[in-house]
């Protein structure tokens, strides 16, 4: 996906702004929860995603956007991001990313998480952990006038220690009225993350992918969206929308009833 211009500052009536679609956004993803278990198809929980929206007079960013054909991202197993929502249904033992994002009076809300899906093994509940703690370390590594470097070093740090590997390919984004914008939020250690600084007022998202076995992404030739891990082990990942305060990094898209910071699985 593509960066638009830079992501400026945004004034208070802005950050208010995201605020709104960072709750909404939230408010769609406890909608889904109760639906996603054993038997549901992806494809009918990108049919949750897209009336629920409408209903409350939003628009899902993902339908369309750069020829996505679904309202949301259903990415299970090997698949580590971008999955296309259809026919697949979830098994008990799988894991499922859905990623979600909003548009809300022009503003979006972007967010994901990893479900699991009934018994699912101790392999893949230990990989979902690591993605999960990983999110909320980057989050608590930053403040108002760090470098970007911080997120990707807290990533990488936890990641490594436990055997497993970040993906590089795809990174966090600038995000407000634009989908995909600067800054650009790796979430490894590179040079220009080192030199490149988060002041108060940037909107953005971290979102790791957390691989357990190379770091390696293959792109499906067939659809152009569906990103795998090379070696076909399993991938989670967590997203959250983050806007910087003066005060330091505010969550706009926490749910009410999804897992919060310190959470087990």
């Amino acid at each position: 996906m593509l960066f638009g211009r830079r992501n400026l500052c945004l004034i208070e009536v802005e950050r208010e702004s995201m605020r709104v679609a960072g709750r909404f956004n939230a408010q769609v993803m406890d909608h889904l929860r109760q639906f996603i278990q054993p038997g549901i198809t992806t494809g009918e929980i990108d049919q949750l995603v897209l009336e629920y929206t409408r209903d409350h007079g939003h628009t899902p960013a993902c339908l369309g956007y750069q020829g996505f054909p679904k309202s949301c991202c259903t990415s299970i197993n090997e698949v580590i991001c971008h999955g296309i929502p259809g026919n697949a249904v979830l098994e008990d033992g799988d894991i499922v990313n859905l990623d979600v994002t909003t548009v809300v009076d022009g503003w979006l809300g972007d967010q994901s998480e990893t479900f699991l899906i009934g018994n699912v093994s101790e392999q893949a509940r230990r990989l979902v952990q690591c993605a999960f703690d990983s999110l909320y370390l980057a989050i608590d590594a930053i403040g108002p006038g760090d470098p970007i470097v911080n997120i990707g070093r807290a990533i990488s740090r936890k990641a490594h220690v436990l055997g497993y590997e970040v993906v590089r390919e795809y990174v966090g984004h600038g995000i407000g009225k634009r989908f995909h914008q600067e800054p650009s939020i790796p979430h490894f250690p590179n040079q220009q993350s080192r030199f490149q600084k988060i002041d108060p007022g940037v909107c953005f998202t971290i979102e790791p992918m957390i691989n357990e076995g190379v770091r390696d992404t293959v792109l499906d030739r067939d659809d152009g969206w569906t990103v795998r891990t090379r070696d076909g082990k399993l991938s989670a990942q967590f997203e959250h929308t983050i806007l910087m305060t003066d005060e330091g990094p505010e969550i706009l898209t926490l749910t009410e009833t999804g897992p919060q910071c310190g959470h087990q699985f």
